[in-house]
């Protein structure tokens, strides 16, 4: 697959302005989408969509096929007449901060009524719209529905705490809820059917503008999911649930003790004796959504880094193997070629590597880590890039550009103030800069003008913002996922400059667009 030389911005849609406590898919995304447009951007890329949970991250969901119904608009069912206008008077949310507890319990108990007026009041066409929905994504929503309807029940508490019946599934239990809780199980369906239908009016109002929507797949599912809940055999569990085997990477350069995320791991055989039918089906529903999709952690496809259930750290774990190239063989024999960016970021092996170039899946590169000591640092710098990579300045997961430049390292173990000045130094003279005044659109330029095909920045290093606005900080939980862009700080004149960058580095829409 060729990508075309084009470029793009990193914003998820929690972190743009307006909305109820959390950005959202109404009017402020119609602007964002209006600016991509002036600024002659190709792509807008979000992170995961799914509905989040404890810690808010997108990359820890209750589904890997369910939208997130804090990012559908109240505004657009004020439009739809499912809403009054004065159910929104008065609200009174922060700018600049998402405001996830607070947009809850402003937005359910709306979405709630909002489904209520649906189910007495939708015509026959609206009726049978949202029956085509609930048919054509019965694989997963009733089981969703179902499990979400659970938690709700149970204080929204962890479903393997669940009194035993519900939590393993039995039959009667599964009954008794469907009958007990007919009404909320179906609002729970309305509420996807919103969704998909807000997130389409925004993916149309892109392509109407030649915006393609790059979307991003965790390797791992949440084991707090229906999928997992639904599909045991596909983990590796304890009897009641709860991971047997944990997800997380070594110690490296960054982390002492590695990074523990906490996904129950794979059972590859119970996959592959399955055709991968559940991984196949995930990436169908994705590029259902999305143009173009970057998987996250991509060499744990090869291998990965298994950690015994009980352990606090990812000290403990090894290596071992996953199923390489043939889940891939599989999804292309199904779905046929497909626009995948592979995340290949840390320690990568050739054998990842020669899986990634076998089905022509670009790469990523950091501008960030080039001038460091990172064992990458060589492939990150501008002049070493291939055209088939996508280039960042930086991803979700760094600090932004100017809060990376203006860095003390104080409380960074991985970044001394030795460190720091070899970067500053080396930066300097790459970029042929006398001072990092502006570093961000240094940045900006020197991607730009890079061979590789695609490259991204995040916005809030269109805007020169500092770590203030950082959006994640890996292996850490509370203040992650809270940066919200400001109303009215995309300015005409950053539009016009990205614009004339764009022109004369030859990243222009194709014709006609």
């Amino acid at each position: 697959m060729r990508f075309p030389r084009q470029s793009g911005i990193l914003l998820h849609p929690t972190s743009l302005p307006g909305g109820h406590g959390v950005g959202d898919f109404g009017p402020e995304a119609f602007r964002f989408i209006e600016f991509l447009a002036d600024s002659k951007q190709t792509l807008w890329q979000m992170l995961p969509l799914g509905p989040t949970g404890y810690g808010d991250s997108p990359y820890q969901t209750f589904s890997a096929f369910a939208g997130n119904p804090l990012l559908i608009s109240l505004e657009k069912l004020v439009d739809a007449g499912l809403l009054a206008a004065s159910e929104l008077a008065g609200a009174r949310f922060l700018e600049g901060r998402a405001q996830y507890e607070s947009a809850i319990a402003f937005k359910v108990p709306r979405l709630d009524r909002a489904a209520l007026a649906f189910f007495q009041d939708a015509s026959a066409a609206q009726r049978s719209a949202f029956e085509h929905f609930c048919r054509r994504e019965s694989a997963w929503l009733d089981d969703f529905a179902l499990f979400m309807a659970a938690k709700r029940l149970n204080e929204l508490r962890a479903w393997t705490t669940w009194e035993p019946g519900l939590r393993d599934r039995q039959p009667a239990a599964l009954n008794a809820l469907r009958r007990s809780h007919a009404s909320e199980i179906e609002t729970e369906k309305l509420k996807q059917y919103i969704f998909f239908d807000q997130f389409g009016a925004v993916r149309d109002q892109c392509r109407r503008h030649g915006i393609q929507l790059m979307g991003d797949i965790p390797i791992y599912a949440a084991g707090d999911s229906s999928d997992v809940w639904t599909q045991r055999r596909f983990w590796h569990l304890n009897e009641d649930g709860s991971p047997a085997l944990q997800s997380g990477v070594p110690p490296d350069y960054f982390s002492a003790s590695g990074q523990l995320w906490g996904n129950p791991i794979y059972r590859w055989d119970e996959l592959e004796r399955d055709g991968y039918r559940w991984w196949v089906e995930r990436i169908r529903a994705t590029f259902a959504m999305f143009d173009v999709v970057r998987v996250d952690h991509f060499r744990g496809f090869q291998a990965f880094w298994e950690v015994p259930g009980g352990d606090t750290t990812a000290v403990r774990g090894s290596w071992m193997p996953g199923p390489g190239a043939r889940l891939f063989e599989t999804i292309e024999r199904e779905l046929g070629q497909l626009s995948i960016v592979a995340e290949n970021l840390g320690v990568i092996t050739p054998e990842v590597e020669a899986i990634r170039n076998r089905f022509g899946y670009p790469g990523m590169a950091i501008l960030q880590f080039a001038f460091g000591r990172d064992p990458q640092a060589p492939d990150f710098k501008p002049h070493n890039y291939p055209r088939g990579v996508v280039a960042y300045t930086g991803t979700h997961d760094n600090d932004t550009t100017v809060g990376w430049w203006t860095s003390s390292g104080a409380g960074d173990s991985t970044r001394t103030s030795e460190m720091i000045a070899e970067e500053r130094d080396r930066t300097l003279r790459y970029l042929g800069l006398a001072s990092g005044a502006d570093i961000h659109w240094s940045f900006i330029r020197a991607l730009l003008a890079s061979v590789a095909n695609t490259v991204i920045f995040p916005v809030q290093d269109l805007l020169g913002l500092g770590g203030e606005a950082r959006m994640n900080m890996p292996s850490t939980l509370g203040r992650n996922w809270l940066w919200r862009m400001e109303p009215d700080v995309l300015t005409p004149a950053i539009a016009a400059r990205l614009a004339g960058m764009v022109e004369l580095y030859e990243r222009l829409p194709a014709r006609g667009v």
